[in-house]
């Protein structure tokens, strides 16, 4: 496989692929050695997506919390500001 794979989806597709064969204990050194190496790079675009998704969920909750804090409207006079 060349290039950056189309989706999470199809890099972990292609992981499985790439164990299967490993594990078949037909694969020689060469493609054994371009194996890992293709294995390695699709395990790095993998957690990246996973991190941007992990990002984003983050600024959702924090979208969430602003939303609700302004609906919430300014505390009342003498109320305490809150924890901090």
């Amino acid at each position: 496989m060349s290039g950056t794979p189309a989706s999470y989806e199809s890099a972990v597709e292609r992981l499985e692929e790439i164990i299967r064969r490993l594990d078949s204990n037909q694969a020689g050194l060469r493609e054994t050695l371009d194996l890992c190496r293709e294995g390695k790079e699709l395990i790095e675009f993998a957690a990246g997506e996973l991190e941007a998704v992990g990002r984003g969920l983050e600024e959702l909750r924090l979208d969430d919390l602003v939303a609700r804090l302004e609906a919430a409207g300014p505390p009342a006079p003498g109320a305490p500001a809150g924890p901090e």
